[in-house]
């Protein structure tokens, strides 16, 4: 008997869309675990903290365990911590915050050791950039806890926190680091979290460069799940191929050893 991969799945846009439920999504996870697959819920969702994304996810109907969610947020607290270091100026919204504080970090705009950016919506005032700013040029290093240029949001497509990143480093001089997808931080830490290897994982998301190419970069086969951002037409057009497409993650079924 071959051994069953690991998942890593993606969350808005695979299981969700336009706070709706993706058809079948909630039965397809039922059976991954009904059948012993291990996987985490990835995301780089940096608005809601852990806790409430599970919450926001069983509302869904999705029977699932809060330490099955991992976020770029996660990540990112986990990483600082990792470092030895524990203060952060944080430029986000909602209540995000609340996994830095459990891993204890201290959320300043004193002397910090990292300035983190997420995506703060409305909250990219400038008075909050400035501060950034000011605060990059008196020493502290930038982490962004994802780059992507927009999401799909209810009322169409938004920005992300990538453009706001990019005018920070284009303003200080200081380059970033990312921690969220597609960056290895983000995988690797994900993966570590089920203990599972990148050659004995599939990733499935509906973003060609944040979850395939990402994914496909540190060895995993990557499935594409079209009902999110990108569709099988954008697939020349950007020039990555994903190992399959699904019209749904019920698709995976059919897929799996």
């Amino acid at each position: 008997m071959p051994k069953k991969p690991s998942l890593l799945i993606d969350i808005n846009g695979v299981l969700y869309t336009d706070h709706k439920p993706i058809p079948g999504a909630a039965e397809t996870i039922d059976f991954l675990r009904d059948n012993g697959y291990v996987f985490r819920f990835i995301s780089n969702a940096t608005q809601s903290c852990r806790k409430t994304l599970h919450k926001k996810l069983q509302g869904y109907g999705f029977s699932i365990k809060e330490e099955e969610v991992f976020s770029a947020p996660v990540a990112t607290a986990k990483y600082i911590k990792a470092t030895g270091k524990t203060r952060c100026f944080l430029l986000t919204t909602g209540d995000v915050c609340k996994d830095f504080t459990n891993e204890g970090i201290i959320l300043t705009d004193k002397d910090p050791d990292y300035v983190v950016v997420g995506d703060a919506g409305s909250d990219y005032t400038y008075e909050k950039m400035n501060k950034a700013f000011n605060l990059l040029l008196e020493g502290s290093d930038l982490i962004a806890m994802e780059k992507d240029r927009y999401w799909k949001s209810p009322d169409g497509l938004a920005l992300c926190a990538g453009p706001y990143t990019v005018a920070l480093e284009y303003a200080s001089g200081k380059k970033s680091m990312l921690i969220g997808k597609p960056s290895k931080h983000f995988l690797k830490l994900a993966l570590a979290d089920m203990k599972a290897k990148p050659k004995e994982t599939i990733a499935l998301g509906d973003d060609l460069i944040t979850d395939i190419l990402g994914a496909q970069k540190l060895g995993m086969k990557a499935f594409l799940v079209t009902t999110g951002k990108h569709k099988k037409e954008d697939i020349k057009k950007l020039k990555i191929k994903p190992d399959a497409v699904l019209e749904s993650i019920s698709g995976i079924k059919k897929k799996l050893p």
